[in-house]
């Protein structure tokens, strides 16, 4: 079953309108004057590489609001995995339309695509441990929803959508607070039972448990700190590995039982965007 996608119809509607304001802006000059008017076009979406496919219906949205003419049959659903070479839809329709359509689709397809198969990897490197892959807040601007559900497709875990949607207590909220049990009992004051904090040491985190934190963020810290932090806290609080994360190292570091490992940068701000194109004809 594929994963519930983010946008209602008005935010689609609008991400299609920005999306083709500016590529197609006052017109495609290149389609009306070499293709005809009445020409048909029958294409498919190719993938060049392997990935999971995500962002079919925001291709579907960019297509119908070129032209309801068009019809497009994906023969994937999002989070379906999918070898190189693979066809991902086929296109039919009016020829102008579905040429000033190409590029704002690939565009889609390739980058989402890329974050979810991103992601894939990610979570395959956790497989028989109990660690869960978890993304951050480190998106592009305008596209959180998206890109979060993208890494789900990839087989990732949301982990606060927003500012709005749980407390984490970092480095500077200590700061302005005075200390870690300053920043915790304000919270607790403010009604917020679940509360996570960002430890930098073991002191921080035994500051942060002693204090009645719920979670903590152990970030930039060697294995040897996280095996010493799992055999201390595991079960009374939720332990979340982050910083500097790499295909390379998040197998040890889920070795070392944290509940979570969340990857940022690598995840959802650049993850290689997956080489696919549209070639004539039905593949």
């Amino acid at each position: 079953m594929p994963p519930t996608f983010p946008l209602d119809d008005a935010a689609l509607a609008t991400l299609v309108e920005q999306t083709l304001s500016e590529d197609v802006g006052s017109g495609d000059i290149t389609a009306e004057s070499c293709v005809p008017e009445a020409a048909e076009l029958v294409a498919s979406i190719n993938a060049r590489e392997a990935g999971v496919l995500c962002g079919a219906q925001v291709v579907c949205a960019i297509f119908a609001a070129l032209d309801d003419a068009i019809d497009i049959a994906f023969d994937l659903a999002d989070g379906d995995v999918f070898s190189a070479n693979a066809r991902l839809a086929v296109v039919r329709g009016p020829a102008r339309a579905v040429l000033t359509g190409e590029r704002s689709a690939l565009n889609t397809l390739q980058v989402f695509c890329g974050i979810a198969a991103q992601a894939k990897r990610y979570a395959a490197a956790l497989e028989g441990t109990h660690a869960k892959l978890l993304d951050t807040r480190k998106t592009i601007p305008g596209f959180r929803l998206l890109t979060k559900y993208a890494a789900i497709c990839g087989g990732a875990v949301n982990h606060r959508i927003g500012l709005f949607d749980a407390i984490l207590i970092k480095d500077n909220h200590i700061a302005v607070a005075g200390s870690i049990e300053a920043a915790i009992a304000a919270c607790k004051q403010s009604g917020h039972a679940k509360i996570q904090v960002e430890c930098d040491t073991l002191e921080q985190a035994a500051a942060a448990v002693s204090a009645g934190a719920t979670s903590l963020l152990l970030d930039n810290m060697t294995t040897d700190m996280l095996r010493q932090a799992t055999a201390k806290y595991s079960g009374q609080v939720t332990l979340e590995a982050s910083g500097g994360i790499s295909l390379e190292t998040i197998g040890e570091i889920a070795k070392t039982g944290v509940d979570y490992i969340s990857v940022g940068t690598a995840l959802t701000l650049s993850a290689p965007a997956l080489d696919i194109g549209m070639d004539y004809g039905e593949a």
